[in-house]
């Protein structure tokens, strides 16, 4: 195979992502992070073995999610969190897309029972002239992508 047959996989940017709620896209979220996953490890001294320990994995978690978009005034996101404040927990589904430059979906994480548990508004300042931000944060069980299917 020849140097010049190879082709160089494709640099994905995070800027081309869409987020939907229960299928439906209310507003465009400029940002997207805690997309983590993390298993928690037990470790085990054997007696008489000295020169390590067993490692063994437990319980595996995941980080809430924080969304980030510009103030709008649909009050679909401020009703979600406001339902979750007096005590009427409403999970939805939240599907994150990555597209690709071309714009073809190159990677998705289906999050599962997902629901709000911090809301910060804009930050106001007379002396600047920046987008005004609304944040929200999910808590889910767990999220899962096309991956997973081939597992």
């Amino acid at each position: 195979m020849s140097a010049s047959s190879l082709t160089m996989p494709e640099a994905y940017t995070s800027n081309k992502f869409w987020v939907q709620i229960n299928s439906v896209l209310e507003a465009y979220f400029t940002e997207c992070s805690g997309l983590q996953i993390q298993t928690e490890v037990f470790e085990y001294k054997e007696g008489g073995l000295n020169t390590y320990s067993h490692k063994m994995p437990t319980r595996t978690t995941y980080n809430n999610i924080t969304l980030k978009h510009g103030f709008s005034t649909s009050p679909l996101l401020w009703n979600w969190y406001r339902s979750t404040v007096n005590g009427k927990v409403k999970t939805e589904n939240v599907t994150i897309m990555l597209f690709s430059s071309s714009g073809s979906v190159i990677s998705l994480w289906n999050i599962e029972n997902a629901y709000p548990v911090k809301w910060i508004g804009p930050t106001l300042n007379a002396k600047n002239n920046e987008a005004a931000i609304e944040t929200v944060e999910l808590a889910y069980s767990r999220f899962v992508t096309p991956l997973d299917a081939l597992l």
